[in-house]
């Protein structure tokens, strides 16, 4: 099977590793790819969000299944570009795309399949939205309607703070807040079968003990011990299908990647949100555990099979990534710092690039790097995760320094009581 990647993020490269780790794969081509991906795939040049030029390089390459990564060129509908050339793909169409690229949009699909989620107000200007922070008080909670890579979403005690992030917006979506422990589910499927992949938990807050501004996640670990037993059952049931049954409703299906955001409250599991793509951290910490072979999944996907795909398999222990940023992240990203040290196993490249006088690998981005490791148990992974991390030089660079620490220590806390993991 000759595979096109679509992207050249840190998921890209985990998805990369996991495509080439396919017996099934002959070839795999990424486009446009990054450094940490070039080792493993034949680099292309494209615009990710151009459908034409997707289209016409998945022809180019006789690719027999295009898997596209990030949430911008699903929403610009190149999936549905490259299914007109009659080639499988891996991502939703532009219209069931919505479900990420508009919080409004998602909200009223929620509503109409009865899926438990927030209460929540669309909002576009400064009166609406004061009535609605006021109704649900603090901490209020205001969502970019849009697509804002993962960092559109301020939670605050500051009423100014969150008045202003919306006029900034312009249209949003003000929400209820949600307490309990957050937890990431990814969803492989066809529009009708689908399958659920390990829970993740990752870490949106730029700093130690959840502090600081939001960011597209600083790092994650799976699987999750401490997890209420029979989530994942009760997510697919009360979320996900009554989901795609209301998307095949409206005549626009769901294929692809399912990703379910959700707060485990004390009324039970709530959907935060929905994303239409593999997560970014947490694709690492998941694909790094999954044997079932990636590629021959995602085909089953693109081309209706799922439904006759053996049950996944996965490996014993857990896995952990740490995200290196770059200095000023994420409000204001330094670039073009020398990296050493990110040729180990396990490093993970998200935003790098080869200088063009001398190929020295330099910082091109917000998150740079990623260490993603696997052990008998969390405390190992996380232990491994950061002895990478502390192995790359990368001037100026910020991470967190506790990434699964709360669920190793037993101290993950579920309203109505804590879990011990």
């Amino acid at each position: 099977m000759r595979v096109l990647l679509v992207g050249g993020g840190g998921r890209e490269h985990a998805l990369a590793l996991g495509l080439v780790a396919d017996s099934g794969v002959s070839a795999l081509i990424a486009a446009p790819g990054n450094p940490g991906i070039a080792s493993l795939a034949e680099l292309r040049t494209v615009t990710p969000t151009d459908p034409a030029a997707v289209a016409a390089l998945a022809v180019e390459t006789a690719a027999d299944l295009v898997v596209i990564g990030p949430e911008a060129p699903l929403v610009a509908g190149v999936a549905d570009a490259v299914r007109a050339k009659g080639i499988p793909v891996f991502g939703p169409s532009g219209a069931a795309a919505q479900l990420e690229g508009s919080k409004a949009f998602a909200k009223d699909v929620m509503t109409a399949a009865g899926v438990p989620t927030a209460r929540a107000y669309v909002c576009t200007d400064d009166e609406s939205t004061a009535r609605a922070l006021d109704e649900f008080g603090a901490p209020y909670v205001v969502k970019d309607d849009g697509l804002a890579a993962g960092k559109g979403v301020v939670v605050t005690d500051d009423r100014a703070a969150a008045l202003a992030h919306a006029r900034e917006c312009g249209r949003v979506v003000v929400e209820e807040f949600l307490d309990g422990p957050e937890v990431s589910l990814f969803v492989v499927t066809d529009g009708e079968a689908a399958l659920p992949l390990l829970p993740a938990q990752d870490f949106k807050r730029l700093g130690d003990g959840d502090t600081g501004p939001n960011t597209g996640g600083m790092g994650a670990y799976a699987p999750l011990a401490w997890a209420p037993s029979g989530l994942v059952d009760d997510v697919m049931r009360d979320v996900v299908h009554p989901t795609l049954a209301e998307m095949r409703r409206r005549g626009t299906p769901f294929a692809g990647l399912l990703y379910v955001g959700l707060a485990i409250t004390a009324a039970g599991p709530r959907v935060i949100e929905f994303n239409a793509r593999f997560g970014d951290p947490e694709t690492q910490v998941v694909l790094a555990l999954l044997e079932t072979p990636l590629a021959g999944l995602l085909h089953a996907a693109a081309t209706g099979t799922l439904a006759e795909h053996p049950p996944l398999r996965w490996r014993d222990g857990s896995a952990v990534t740490v995200v290196l940023a770059s200095e000023g992240y994420p409000a204001a990203p330094r670039t073009g710092d020398v990296i050493t040290g990110a040729d180990a196993p396990g490093i993970i490249h998200a935003g790098t690039a080869r200088r063009a006088d001398d190929g020295a690998l330099v910082s091109a981005g917000g998150r740079v790097l990623c260490g993603t490791a696997t052990g008998p148990d969390l405390a190992a992974a996380r232990d491994a995760a950061y002895a990478l991390v502390d192995g790359v030089d990368l001037p100026g660079s910020q991470h967190r320094t506790d990434i699964a620490a709360t669920a190793i220590e037993g101290r993950i806390t579920i309203p109505g009581g804590t879990v011990q993991p």
